[in-house]
């Protein structure tokens, strides 16, 4: 694996077109390869707009298999260009039984493994518990052929647990495909304090565990929610390397010297102090 290696994050805009989602998103990939990354990560659900905004069964239609046509179409690009690509589809694993789901497909174009997201919400504007169910394949990391990456979805991303299970497992860099933004109805003022917030904890990732953090959100509007881009990479610091508009698609470079993590480690050694002797109530919903 490399001493260094260069992210790719794809912020884009949805239309309400899949076929046109994936063919621009596509071709995003294949200029963020051309222009010398080697992990690429798509936003969440890129395939379609935020379906989840109302609950509609014929929105089910919109799933697919995988392996299935668009795992595929990502497997013949990573090989071509030698890149991994991180991609976020929604599963049809089964009639009735569907999944938020990652793909992993390394450098040679294996499909090298997939992550189904565990926290699934259910907020107005974010009704996911009608689509997905919640994930079976736990927190775990790949080792693709530029560094050891795991992958975790959107809602995950307020979850210290989920971090440092993804983490524990080797993960040097966590990738957190996402769709997230603010309702028209909202202030100013709460709108920038979601955002705060939704930085920090993730910023506090990458310290928390030594690790870079890399979040990628759509940007637009679809119907009252304007999604806040903004997408970033931290390090395992959580100094923020790059940030992307709030309103601009784009394609976000970043370098990530992979011998921070033990340098970083070996200076701030949580890992060595942690009590897990002492975690056992972790497990339960409350500590009375």
């Amino acid at each position: 694996m490399a001493a260094t290696v260069t992210l790719g994050l794809v912020q884009m805009a949805c239309s309400p077109d899949p076929e046109a989602n994936t063919a621009r998103t596509l071709e995003r990939i294949e200029a963020a390869a051309n222009q010398g990354a080697q992990i690429i990560c798509t936003q969440e659900l890129f395939r379609t707009q935020y379906f989840c905004r109302t609950e509609d069964t014929a929105c089910f239609a919109l799933a697919e298999a995988i392996p299935g046509p668009t795992t595929e179409q990502l497997s013949k690009l990573a090989h071509q260009y030698q890149v991994v690509i991180v991609g976020s589809l929604f599963e049809r694993r089964a009639p009735g039984l569907y999944h938020n789901t990652a793909v992993v497909l390394d450098a040679d174009g294996k499909l090298l493994g997939t992550y189904r997201k565990m926290h699934i919400p259910d907020d107005p504007g974010y009704y996911e518990k009608f689509y997905f169910t919640p994930g079976d394949l736990g927190f775990k990391s790949y080792a693709t052929r530029y560094g050891k990456i795991g992958v975790l979805v959107c809602w995950d991303q307020w979850f210290p647990e989920a971090a440092r299970l993804t983490a524990a497992s080797g993960a040097q860099i966590l990738f957190y495909p996402t769709a997230i933004g603010w309702h028209s109805s909202q202030s100013e003022p709460l709108n920038r304090d979601q955002h705060d917030a939704w930085e920090v904890i993730q910023r506090g990732h990458s310290v928390a565990n030594g690790v870079y953090v890399a979040a990628v959100n759509r940007v637009g509007v679809e119907g009252e929610m304007r999604f806040w881009g903004q997408s970033f990479v931290s390090d395992p610091l959580g100094r923020m390397l790059t940030r992307g508009s709030a309103h601009e698609e784009q394609i976000l470079l970043v370098e990530c010297a992979l011998e921070r993590i033990e340098d970083t480690r070996q200076n701030w050694p949580f890992w060595r102090d942690r009590r897990i002797d002492a975690y056992g109530d972790l497990q339960r919903r409350f500590v009375d």
